[in-house]
């Protein structure tokens, strides 16, 4: 795998923000949510717009600072932490594409209709929240 320099240096500077500013140290998830609904907005507008590129480009790491955040507050209360969120999401993208993955996440790949990986995807998604009722 290759390294994400900028990864952890994004990880480094949310941390150094928790620590000694204010502002940023008094955050909430409750307070970041209006913020979230904001940036991924913004991001649905450029997308609408035709905007690609650079701007959206900076668009998007607005959310990558949402989801940064929100990372740092669930990591200082010991629930997880921004790599739990990279893990989380490639244990569902493997569930949710079997035709790509087997169930371990080795490259298998399968022949399959746009049809077949929709309605492979709900199927697999209605099951995962039957799990967790």
């Amino acid at each position: 795998m290759t390294a994400l320099p900028h990864m952890e240096q994004l990880r480094d500077i949310i941390s150094q923000l928790r620590e000694h500013c204010p502002w940023t140290a008094q955050l909430t998830h409750e307070a970041l949510t209006p913020y979230l609904i904001e940036e991924a907005q913004e991001v649905a507008e450029e997308i609408d717009a035709g905007i690609t590129g650079e701007p959206l480009r900076k668009e998007l790491g607005d959310i990558l600072l949402q989801v940064a955040l929100h990372a740092a507050i669930s990591q200082e209360r010991g629930e997880f932490d921004l790599d739990g969120v990279a893990e989380a999401l490639c244990a569902k993208l493997i569930r949710r594409n079997p035709h790509v993955f087997d169930p371990h996440g080795a490259l298998n790949p399968k022949p399959a209709t746009v049809d077949e990986i929709d309605a492979a995807w709900d199927r697999i998604k209605a099951q995962e929240k039957a799990e967790l009722d």
